[in-house]
């Protein structure tokens, strides 16, 4: 398997440099060049969910040895790094079901594909000729930096830099960062939003000087958001995985088509899933939530992508974005692999914040439909969530639970339906409680953490209430235009240490 770029069709290399690189020397994105068909779920029906990680990433990752993709499975899907022995539960409630993404390490579903991310990196770095060092670059909008900060803590020979919006994540997710341990790690709060983080970041990664000064030092700067293909290919694992437990205890029959509901903010959750109804996964429907910052409702419903809006902060602030990165590899393959077509339109948003998709590829994309929840909506759904069904869900879970109410009101589809449930309610208690008209005047956030377990019964994840218990190693805050001067500072530092 080769990987190719979304802007230039003349590159073609394999996984592990794909995988290193990150991103195409032009700005591409990188992509296989193939869907490989995994064929009928049965003999897929025993394997856990290690074994269906190395069945299904072996067909992409197929310069990995049996040993090093076995190493990497291994460490990565265990219980040191999962409380359930699923890892993706589900719950059933009356007519849904969740898929529980959040029970990793950071209790966001950026650990499912983070947990294995550092193992590939690591791996692909001990075989590389070019580079003795990577450091890592990542823009979050609140789950992605912590996730990577933890998964790369200490890991040899790799440094990680995280910016995240000074204003754009919740507190315990900023919380979460400024504490990370390991020697490797640094954090940057940016004042401004998240999309001028995700655009710094990619400005970096198209400075040639910096680039140059790097490779002279033999390091290799690279992502761990889902602009990297080592980070979107493992989430397929998880929707097979789903579909595998959903035929195990009963709820669908063997070929039956099943809906997933995705919320969404970069895009790369949702490709995921489209990638796996292109392996052969039974999908009928792929259902794309969004927030207020409803960018990708439009261009699904209406075949315009447009940017120029100002960005609205609300309470599931993973979703608070403007660029969906993951948009352009989908563009890829929607319109049949057109990379000059792909090249055009990049150039266009950036150029004028938006472009608009032929009536030809809006039509190839009627497997996808697109709706948005507001505030009010998210607020009324966790609560009658938990008064009706007894289950406690968060604000990214709770767009996509309304998303799909909407979906139902529109096609009365009865089709089965999997939401994705992506992150612990515990990650934004203060929002949680004020939708359960709790008031948390005077709280702080720990003592809200506290009232949000007495009243649900659900207990706190251990590695968001041990929090108050952590020295604050991460302040500092930094003006867009000296952020490269930032990272320049950690990477020398790093490198007398």
């Amino acid at each position: 398997m080769k990987f190719k770029s979304t802007r230039d069709s003349n590159v073609y290399i394999d996984s592990k440099k794909a995988l290193l690189k990150g991103i195409s020397d032009e700005g591409g994105l990188f992509i296989p060049e193939e869907f490989p068909k995994l064929g009928s779920i049965n003999h897929m029906m025993d394997m856990q969910y290690k074994d269906l990680a190395y069945y299904i990433l072996g067909k992409f990752f197929t310069d990995f040895t049996p040993e090093e993709l076995s190493t990497c499975v291994n460490g990565a899907y265990n219980s040191t790094n999962f409380s359930d022995p699923y890892i993706a539960p589900i719950r059933k409630t009356s007519d849904r079901y969740f898929v529980e993404l959040y029970h990793g390490r950071t209790s966001a579903f950026k650990d499912m594909a983070l947990s294995i991310f550092p193992y590939f990196i690591q791996t692909a770095l001990k075989t590389s000729d070019e580079f003795d060092n990577i450091v890592i670059l990542v823009a979050t909008s609140g789950d992605t930096g912590k996730a990577a900060l933890e998964g790369f803590k200490d890991v040899e020979n790799i440094r990680i830099a995280v910016l995240y919006p000074q204003d754009g994540v919740s507190s315990i997710q900023k919380l979460q960062m400024q504490t990370q341990e390991g020697n490797n790690t640094y954090v940057l709060g940016v004042v401004g939003n998240f999309d001028d983080c995700q655009t710094t970041v990619k400005n970096i990664f198209a400075n040639k000087e910096f680039n140059k000064e790097l490779n002279e030092n033999k390091i290799q700067l690279s992502s761990a958001n889902s602009i990297n293909v080592g980070r979107l290919l493992p989430q397929i694992v998880y929707y097979y995985s789903s579909y595998i437990n959903l035929l195990k205890f009963g709820e669908i029959k063997n070929d039956e088509k099943i809906n997933i509901v995705v919320p969404t903010g970069n895009f790369g959750n949702i490709l995921a899933a489209y990638y796996a109804k292109e392996m052969g996964l039974p999908v009928n429907k792929l259902i794309c939530a969004s927030n207020d910052n409803n960018v990708l409702t439009d261009f699904i419903n209406k075949g315009v992508y447009d940017k120029n809006n100002d960005l609205i902060l609300t309470t599931s602030p993973s979703m608070d974005v403007l660029v969906s990165s993951n948009v352009e590899r989908f563009l890829y393959h929607m319109s049949g692999e057109n990379t000059s077509l792909v090249s055009t339109l990049m150039e266009e948003l950036k150029e004028d914040g938006r472009y608009e998709i032929d009536r030809s590829i809006l039509n190839i994309m009627d497997f996808m439909k697109a709706y948005y929840a507001n505030e009010k909506e998210v607020n009324e759904k966790i609560l009658t969530t938990l008064l009706n069904e007894k289950y406690l869900i968060d604000t990214h879970t709770a767009v996509a639970s309304v998303a799909y109410d909407k979906y139902l009101k529109e096609t009365n589809d009865r089709t089965k339906t999997l939401i994705d449930s992506t992150a612990s309610p515990y990650k934004f208690s203060k929002d949680i409680l004020k939708a359960l008209e709790v008031d948390t005047n005077n709280l702080n956030d720990f003592e809200i953490m506290n009232k949000l377990q007495e009243i649900t019964s659900v207990p706190a994840p251990k590695n968001l209430s041990s929090l108050k218990n952590k020295k604050i190693r991460f302040d500092e805050y930094s003006k867009k235009e000296d952020i490269l001067n930032n990272i320049k500072k950690f990477i020398g530092d790093a490198n007398n240490a």
